[in-house]
């Protein structure tokens, strides 16, 4: 007796034909957006590294400005000029001004 004939010629490589199909449409599908994201990634980085020295340099600016600021109101202030005083001490003994 002989084994009768599927009507379909048996296919090994069809799994795995269909997982390949499955991972070309998902690469194809989804470089559209990882593309964008590294893309953002790459121009947030390029802006990134253009402001970074430009708010570093802000910054000491300002630090140089408040440094000047601080030295002019140290040299507009008043100041008292070093001299000797006569404080006028009492003396202690009998009154001499008053005379009986």
């Amino acid at each position: 007796m002989s084994t009768p004939s599927s009507p379909r010629p048996s296919r090994p490589w069809g799994t795995l034909g269909a997982g390949a199909a499955a991972v070309a449409a998902c690469a194809v599908c989804c470089a559209g957006p990882l593309l964008a994201l590294l893309g953002g990634i790459g121009v947030t980085s390029a802006i990134g590294s253009l402001w970074m020295p430009a708010l570093a340099m802000l910054a000491v600016a300002a630090g140089l400005g408040v440094l000047l600021a601080v030295r002019r109101r140290r040299s507009a202030a008043c100041r008292t000029v070093p001299a000797t005083a006569d404080l006028g001490m009492p003396t202690i003994g009998p009154d001499t001004d008053h005379t009986p």
